[in-house]
């Protein structure tokens, strides 16, 4: 289990980067428009982490692992079957790979398809 994509959604943006930033010695890009404008920085093993705003304005705060799997259809199957409620269909980032959002229990959690 690797997580690919971490997802900070924030109203306070340039804080958490600065934060981060000071105590792991990270550097965050510019807002990226492929990532909902979110600021994104390398993590160890190759995954992103990207801190963003909220894209709307029933948007709440949330931190959202993406976790890497083989085949997201058959992940957000799976995760349906399992009680889960699909937030986002599988949608391509182009150069970067596929998510989804599932909810199940009330946390927010995504995969990611290279």
């Amino acid at each position: 289990m690797k997580v690919q994509y971490l997802e900070i959604v924030t109203p306070e943006v340039d804080a958490i980067c600065l934060q981060y930033s000071t105590i792991y010695g990270i550097s965050f890009s510019e807002p990226n428009a492929n990532f909902g404008g979110a600021r994104t920085a390398k993590l160890d093993g190759g995954g992103l982490i990207g801190v963003r705003g909220p894209l709307r304005d029933t948007e709440t705060p949330v931190v959202r692992p993406y976790m890497l799997v083989e085949d997201i259809d058959s992940a957000v199957k799976s995760a349906v079957e399992a009680g889960g409620e699909v937030a986002m269909l599988p949608m391509e980032i182009p150069e970067h790979g596929m998510f989804a959002i599932v909810i199940h229990g009330g946390i927010e959690f995504g995969f990611w398809e290279k």
